[in-house]
């Protein structure tokens, strides 16, 4: 697992920065750049504006164009920006309305207001990067998250979003504004886990928003929006995937790709795992049977998540490798696998005693 929190000296600041680590000098283009100007052991020093700034590095790790947002009084940093990988996300709020059952980052009331911030480390990142938003619920400040995104698009127009949303609180006013912004720009994750109303909100914790995730899609269909529709298998749902099939072919079939998930095992789907996980290598004819309705119907659909081991063979192309490297790992089973260096691999958090019992058998 890497530690996306890096250890440094606090600095003399009174609000949060952004900084750019850099180790030449030609690579400095802002003032928000830090040149490398020591290396003491692991301690690095680096100008930032005429001020020391002291980062202590781990195993030799380089920090080349990496993005890093600081606090006052605080001797760590986030790591907002890895530019080496393709793999980054900014947590943007914490709040959400909902409480999903295999949540993986439970909500909290709080909200600290970073848009700012996140605007200026999204125009410091490499070219082409697609940066991911999530939350929580990022639309619960949406005005914030279209302004930073406005702000991005217009200094940095290379730069793309993938954008976790419930996707309940857009509005027909927003279609301008999107459209405005670039569909191009944006791919939205909204999640969606049965064609049945009862068990979609059972499953979020919240009444009725079966209903008003059906009509935040429909309005990023009117403004042509890219739309990755998000459904993790579990117990509560494995048998009903198929007929999901059928009501996003009937109802939704301008979606760009159905991803069929496995859970990650940390927040409440660590504390209800035991009632939720589907061991799908143990049986996988329901999502087996989602699959070959939607692409019978040409419907593009991928798996997210899955071991390749977990996946019978016949499908095992439809398993991407969607895991961020910052939180994947790979099992003693996997050192002598000649597919590992196209498999996804496992969650950092995956425990193997609670997990898929019948891996590489299928």
């Amino acid at each position: 697992m890497i530690d996306l929190r890096l250890q440094i000296d606090p600095l003399p600041i009174s609000e949060p920065i952004v900084v750019r680590l850099q180790d030449e000098p030609a690579a400095c283009e802002t003032e928000h750049d830090a040149i490398l100007v020591e290396r003491d052991g692991a301690r690095l020093e680096y100008d930032y504006n005429g001020f020391s700034l002291g980062v202590h590095q781990r195993e030799n790790e380089s920090f080349a164009g990496d993005v890093i947002l600081a606090f006052p009084g605080q001797r760590t940093a986030h790591r907002l920006i890895r530019s080496a990988s393709p793999h980054n996300t900014f947590l943007v709020t914490e709040q959400c309305d909902q409480l999903c059952m295999m949540c993986s980052q439970p909500p909290k009331k709080l909200h600290a207001d970073l848009f700012s911030q996140f605007a200026v480390a999204a125009t410091l990142a490499p070219p082409n990067a697609m940066i991911g938003l999530s939350g929580g619920e990022p639309l619960l400040h949406k005005g914030r998250l279209f302004e930073m995104i406005e702000i991005v698009a217009s200094l940095r127009p290379d730069i793309r979003f993938h954008i976790l949303s419930n996707g309940q609180h857009l509005s027909a006013d927003d279609v301008p504004r999107l459209v405005s912004i670039g569909t191009e720009r944006i791919l939205w994750g909204i999640p969606l886990y049965a064609a049945d109303g009862a068990v979609h909100d059972q499953i979020v914790g919240k009444d009725g928003a079966f209903e008003k995730v059906q009509s935040g899609l429909a309005i990023l269909m009117k403004a042509g929006a890219s739309v990755e529709l998000r459904t993790v298998a579990m117990r509560q749902n494995k048998d009903r995937l198929a007929e999901l099939a059928d009501f996003l072919f009937t109802r939704l079939s301008y979606i760009d790709v159905w991803a069929i998930m496995q859970m990650e095992r940390i927040g409440y789907g660590r504390m209800n795992w035991s009632t939720l996980f589907h061991d799908s290598s143990t049986d996988f004819s329901g999502i087996a049977k989602a699959i070959d309705v939607s692409t019978a119907r040409g419907l593009s659909v991928a798996l997210y998540n899955f071991p390749l081991c977990s996946v019978p063979t016949p499908y095992r192309h439809y398993a991407l490798s969607t895991i961020s490297d910052w939180k994947r790992k790979y099992l003693e089973i996997c050192d002598k696998c000649g597919s590992r260096a196209a498999c996804g691999g496992f969650f950092e958090w995956y425990s193997h005693n609670e997990g898929f019992a019948a891996l590489g058998t299928i």
